[in-house]
């Protein structure tokens, strides 16, 4: 499997492709769909933080804003006060690398500055453009995430995806990102509104990759999980680790999820098989 290897602020990076790289999402928020509350004060998420990390996350994805269906927006003063003490606890210590899940170009900057090497957005670089700037002069990793919100999708789920991300990259190149930098995030349940939109995505995933960038999947406790399953939110955990090995298998690079163990060891099992798969194949 060929290496990539991801350009991140602080002189950091990722190389992604024979291993599959684990996020560890830490919501610094009360309203979160699954764990809001949970981690709003900040001892509590660097705790959790750091047993996302023994538990085998390479980076720790931290969020001030929900972006749950029906969020009530918050202010970016108050989006920074609950990410950048968090960050900057991390950051000290070493322990991760740090993404911070933003889509406002001045919480990213402050995030950077305070030690994140990645600057996650959730609207694509289409809500404040100047954060592919951001991402241009910090040297962060970027990773973009399609949104079906607030505007007319096309009715091909995997034509919708390339609509979007490509007016996606142009904006990060218009901006000097440069592809090292980048990751791609199709958003699961971002505005698919039914389950069966979820799973045509999952089964079409490979398609993906014709777009030429890493990809990372977030599934992670999400709605079509529950469609499929009948769990509530903290009960999904095996659901998401199956959605993990099933899009491993079609491409993803990252995995953004709340439950990091059982994760870690369903792609530990989906990266063996693709090992030997390799191993198998004519020509070796």
């Amino acid at each position: 499997m060929t290496t990539r290897r991801w350009q991140l602020a602080h002189g950091r990076h990722l190389d992604l492709g024979p291993k599959a790289v684990v996020v560890g999402i830490l919501n610094v928020t009360p309203d979160s769909f699954s764990d809001g509350g949970l981690f709003i004060a900040p001892d509590k998420a660097i705790a959790q933080a750091r047993l996302m990390v023994k538990e085998g996350a390479a980076v720790i994805d931290i969020g001030g804003e929900s972006t749950r269906p029906g969020f009530a927006p918050i202010s970016a003063e108050e989006e920074q006060a609950r990410v950048l003490p968090v960050i900057e606890a991390l950051a000290a210590s070493g322990e991760a690398l740090i993404s911070v899940d933003t889509y406002r170009e001045d919480t990213a900057r402050r995030a950077v500055a305070a030690g994140a090497h990645i600057v996650n957005d959730v609207w694509g670089l289409q809500r404040e453009p100047g954060m592919a700037r951001v991402a241009a002069e910090t040297g962060a990793g970027l990773i973009i995430m399609h949104t079906g919100r607030e505007r007319q999708k096309l009715p091909d789920v995997i034509e919708d995806q390339f609509l979007f991300l490509r007016r996606s990259l142009e904006i990060a190149r218009a901006g000097g990102v440069a592809d090292g930098q980048i990751v791609l995030d199709p958003g699961f349940g971002f505005a698919k509104e039914t389950t069966e939109e979820n799973l045509d995505l999952m089964a079409r995933f490979s398609e993906l990759l014709a777009l030429g960038f890493p990809l990372m999947a977030g599934t992670s406790r999400k709605r079509f999980i529950g469609g499929v399953t009948g769990r509530e939110p903290a009960e999904r955990a095996v659901g998401t680790a199956a959605t993990s090995v099933i899009l491993r298998l079609k491409g993803a690079d990252l995995f953004r999820v709340h439950d990091v163990a059982i994760n870690v060891d369903a792609l530990a099992m989906a990266d063996a098989m693709l090992a030997r798969e390799n191993d198998l194949s004519p020509g070796r």
